[in-house]
């Protein structure tokens, strides 16, 4: 049995097929290198280099490995691009869940994991977020993602592929023996950054916007750590193989923390001063967003293991001490 994963060299798919092999899965990665890294990817995966949006380089995928299931990550995924290249994020994202579904179709592979977004919520009406709320993006990485669950419906609708959107809220850590982790370029996530800012390779850390209806007026987010993530894909992924119908699912700690805290608890665990300078919102930046993730833990199993801040920074600090500039190392 063959999972293909599409962006399967970047930070959420690297460690989702290091699981899949765990569990005793034949892994096809498929990954446009544009930004995934080649060396994230295990050595018992098989590899093709390749754009999802280029149809005949996927059907030369699918022509050549026995595909059962799809865990679908390759997308942009930067919200201040977004704002700035919004059909950048149409086109990749949108237009490329368009190739895949019409290469599955095609080649009859009926079951789909999707890597969706808190971001399709927007602004949430109220917190926890729950599957049922409305789904109002604030910038179009979350509208590509909406449209891609909303096409998925539509496929499944006309041809029977079955799908499992997961809606991440903010996903953090390593691997636990610090081997790979997450290596963006540009860096916008927090964690990271406020990690290399702890080891020297980046000056200072930037809060932007401390004026939010918040605790301590910075945003409030709910981070999961990577590994219990792909955990959660590849339960879903057994639920569709075992003749599951299409859902989605919020993936979160359903615990909110604010960039304070979490500036704080980094401190914390690093040992490290970490110098800090408030800036301006970003356009785009909901205030809060928590997760209910009830639903995910009755209806798939999901049992969080690092189900706590310090546990995802501490194995993001191992991969940072490890890999100083990332996978240049």
């Amino acid at each position: 049995m063959a999972i293909l994963v599409p962006g399967g060299a970047g930070y959420i798919g690297s460690h989702t097929v290091e699981r899949l092999i765990e569990k005793g899965f034949e892994v096809v990665v498929v990954d446009s290198l544009a930004t995934g890294h080649r060396q994230s990817v295990n050595t018992k995966a098989t590899f093709y280099q390749g754009d999802i949006r280029d149809r005949d380089f996927l059907d030369q995928v699918f022509n050549k490995e026995n595909i059962d299931g799809v865990i679908h990550f390759a997308a942009n995924s930067i919200v201040p691009e977004s704002m700035e290249k919004p059909l950048k994020y149409f086109d990749n994202n949108t237009g490329g869940m368009i190739t895949l579904l019409e290469a599955m179709h095609d080649h009859n592979v009926n079951n789909i994991i999707f890597s969706s977004t808190a971001a399709t919520y927007g602004e949430p009406e109220s917190i926890p977020v729950k599957e049922t709320d409305s789904q109002v993006p604030t910038n179009p990485y979350g509208e590509s993602k909406l449209m891609m669950e909303k096409i998925m419906k539509w496929a499944d609708v006309a041809y029977g592929i079955k799908y499992t959107a997961l809606r991440y809220f903010n996903v953090g850590g390593a691997i636990m023996d610090g081997s790979i982790g997450e290596d963006h370029g540009p860096e916008t996530h927090l964690i990271p950054i406020i990690l290399q800012v702890a080891q020297g390779t980046r000056d200072q850390l930037q809060i932007f916007g401390t004026d939010y209806p918040t605790k301590d007026g910075t945003n409030v987010r709910d981070y999961v750590h990577v590994m219990d993530l792909a955990d959660a894909h590849i339960l879903a992924l057994q639920r569709l193989l075992d003749g599951g119908y299409s859902d989605a699912f919020n993936l979160g700690s359903s615990t909110g923390f604010s960039n304070r805290e979490m500036l704080e608890t980094a401190r914390k665990v690093t040992g490290k001063e970490i110098p800090v300078v408030d800036a301006p919102r970003r356009a785009g930046d909901p205030s809060t967003l928590v997760a209910d993730s009830t639903k995910a833990r009755e209806v798939l199993g999901w049992q969080p293991q690092h189900d706590n801040v310090e546990d995802i920074i501490a194995s993001a600090w191992k991969w940072t001490q490890q890999h100083p500039h990332g996978f240049e190392d």
